[in-house]
Order: C-alpha cells, then structure tokens, then sequence
C-alpha cells in the first residue's frame, strides 16, 4: 500500500520534524495510558519549515486505526503528524487499540490524550 495515501497536502513540510520525533511521540502515547502526556517543542522549528505560514501551527486530532476521527483539512501539520504515525508499526498498533487525542497548542506544546479504546 503506498504510505503516501495517508498524506494529503503532497508537500510533506512536517514530515521530517515529525519523524525526529517520533520515538518521543511514541513514548508520549504509550505512556498516555495512565495519564495525559505533553512534550514542549521548540516553535522555531516549525517557523523554520514554512515560515510563511498564516493560519498558525495549533491542531486537535483525534485518531484511531491509522485515521483521523476530526477533520484536519486545513492542518498541515497534523496531516503530516498522521502520516508519520502510519508509517510507525508501533503507532499503527496503539492507535488500532485505542483512541489518541494529540493538541498542538500555540506554544508548541503537544498534548497526547489516549481517550478510549478503538471501536
């Protein structure tokens, strides 16, 4: 299956910052079982990848099984957030159990939610 699907704003602006992540997000929603997790980053690496942007970084996503619950259309950094995540077996695996909320506030701190198990 080409992993691209998961993907729809063809750029991929994120990916690479989601993906030196990833093992800290995995931890984040692994850990999520007993209670909320957050992790701070830094706002000048999302600046950085696309320093023209207007509409902000800040998402809420809720998925399970590989797919967003929410809309996230007009979130670039989410959609590439998820196509990270796809792209992780482990994510996959966790996320095929339960339902994860993630939020990226304005101060770039992500909040990982494990909400419920997947239907």
């Amino acid at each position: 299956m080409n992993q691209k699907f998961f993907s729809t704003n063809g750029g991929e602006t994120y990916v690479s910052l989601w993906n030196k992540y990833r093992p800290a997000i995995l931890k984040l929603m692994v850990d999520s079982e007993k209670e909320p997790q957050q992790y701070q980053f830094y706002g000048h690496e999302f600046k950085a990848l696309n320093p023209k942007e207007k509409k902000g970084f800040a998402f809420t996503m809720q998925a399970a099984e590989g797919k967003a619950l929410n809309s996230i259309k007009t979130s670039v950094v989410a959609q590439d957030l998820l196509y990270v995540l796809a792209m992780s077996k482990k994510a996959t695996e966790l996320m095929g159990e339960s339902t994860y909320e993630f939020t990226l506030n304005k101060q770039f701190n992500l909040s990982v939610t494990k909400l419920s198990p997947a239907e």
